[in-house]
């Protein structure tokens, strides 16, 4: 179920909007989509930031680990 709400936009931002919605989507489509794919971009940044700092965290051990697996590579 959707909710009615109010916003205050430039006549610029409402004229880009009504560009990109053209004759077939209305303004609210266009704002929802907009606002879904901020949101979907803020959790995917939010999501590589934690794995960026696993990955920190965890560096040392995992390049011991890949120069252990590279020196077995070379001594065959």
């Amino acid at each position: 179920m959707k909710r009615k709400t109010s916003i205050t936009l430039s006549p610029a931002t409402l004229q880009a909007i009504d560009e990109i919605a053209g004759p077939r989507q209305n303004r609210s489509r266009v704002i929802e989509q907009a606002i879904l794919e901020f949101i979907e971009r803020r959790r995917r940044e939010a999501r590589e930031a934690r794995d960026l700092g696993i990955l920190n965290r965890c560096a040392d051990r995992l390049n011991r680990e890949m120069a252990d697996v590279l020196a077995y590579q070379v001594e065959l």
